[in-house]
Order: structure tokens, then C-alpha cells, then sequence
């Protein structure tokens, strides 16, 4: 089990794919809370069908996988639904997510999570670290990746948390705003010798 989490977080299109896979390249374990959030309603899994039984059986695809792009839109327009369906996963995410850290290798890993800090998972990790970019890019590069539109993705934008205030919360941050992927890749490996770093002063004063 890792010793030390680090929490990455940011906006919806802001790169965090981007930077995990880069720490991943490094020999970074990484959980996933949007994994952890699809092994939860995998098909036969009780929240599957609580779902199924709430919102139709449309919700579910002909290879009875949860339809998540229909689901996301029912969700961000109906606050009631929302509340519904955070109470029923947020406690199946938070127990695979401690799942998945008690089985992580390397001598850090890294948590990401959209909503980290919204879901209060940051009382998992030791460091919360943000990737950043302005409203606009993140608005572009969701709708050149997914069937949205750009209204539905400022909806989203609007339902986490304000730039500000995740900014405020942070102990690292990433730009990632017009930059090149090698500028990226600087930013990662100076903040892996950071946190190597600190995983050393914490061993040396246990």
C-alpha cells in the first residue's frame, strides 16, 4: 500500500487524462474514481438495477452496460435525480476507491477524481493536486471528445466546483493551458521529485 496520496482533481476538460497517463509513464500507481464509479454498476451489480428501476430500462444498452452519456444528461437537468443516484454510488465509489489505494505498489499513488473535492474524497489523500485551464478550453476540448453540446458542458461546468475556489484549495497546480505536451511533461516530472521528496521527510521522521 502506498504511503502517501496525492488527490488530482480538475474541471471537466482540463487534461486530467492528460497528466495521469504522464504520471503513469513515471511508474505511478493510479486509482480512478471514474473507474471505480463503472465497476460499481457493472452489469448483474445491484446499483445496475436500482437504476434500471428508477429511470427505465433505456438507461441500460442492448450489452446491458449503463447508457452514462443519457444518464449525465437526465442528471444535470434534474436536481432530484441527482441527489438520488450520488446517494446511492457515492458510498459503493468511496469503498472501491479504498479498495484500489490498499493494493497500490508505488511509493506514492495518485487519486484522481472530478469531483474530489465536491465528494470530500480529499480526506483520503495528503496533497490536493489541480489541473488547470480556462472555461473556455475546457468548453472546446469536451465537445471535440464527446457528444455534447457546448450548453450541456457549461451545465457541468457549472455543477462543480467554481475555478476559484478549487484554485484556493490547492497545494500543487498544473497549467495546462496552451501549452506543449513537453511543457506538460516538465510540470509532472518536477512535481514526481516533489513528492518523492516529501515521501522521504515522512518516512524519515516515522
Amino acid at each position: 500500500m502506498s504511503k502517501f496520496i496525492v488527490g488530482l482533481t480538475g474541471g471537466i476538460g482540463s487534461g486530467k487524462t492528460t497528466v495521469t497517463d504522464i504520471f503513469q509513464q513515471l511508474g505511478i500507481d493510479i486509482i480512478d474514481a471514474d473507474v471505480a464509479a463503472r465497476i460499481v454498476v457493472e452489469p448483474g451489480s445491484s446499483a445496475l438495477q436500482a437504476i434500471s428501476n428508477r429511470f427505465g430500462t433505456d438507461y441500460i444498452d442492448h450489452q446491458g452496460q449503463l447508457n452514462r452519456a443519457k444518464l449525465r444528461s437526465r442528471i444535470f437537468t434534474i436536481d432530484e435525480d441527482k441527489t438520488w443516484l450520488n446517494n446511492l454510488l457515492h458510498p459503493l465509489i468511496r469503498q472501491e476507491i479504498l479498495r484500489q489505494i490498499s493494493q497500490a505498489k508505488s511509493h506514492y499513488c495518485i487519486l484522481v477524481a472530478p469531483l474530489l473535492l465536491e465528494n470530500k474524497l480529499d480526506k483520503l489523500v495528503n496533497r490536493v493536486l489541480v489541473v488547470d485551464v480556462d472555461e473556455a478550453t475546457q468548453v472546446s476540448r469536451t465537445i471535440a471528445r464527446d457528444p455534447s453540446s457546448a450548453e450541456e458542458v457549461k451545465r457541468i461546468i457549472a455543477s462543480q466546483m467554481p475555478r476559484e475556489q478549487r484554485l484556493s484549495l490547492a497545494d500543487d497546480v498544473i497549467n495546462n493551458h496552451n501549452i506543449s505536451l513537453e511543457q506538460l511533461h516538465i510540470q509532472v516530472s518536477n512535481l514526481d521529485k516533489q513528492y518523492q521528496a516529501l515521501l522521504s521527510n515522512l518516512s524519515s521522521t516515522e
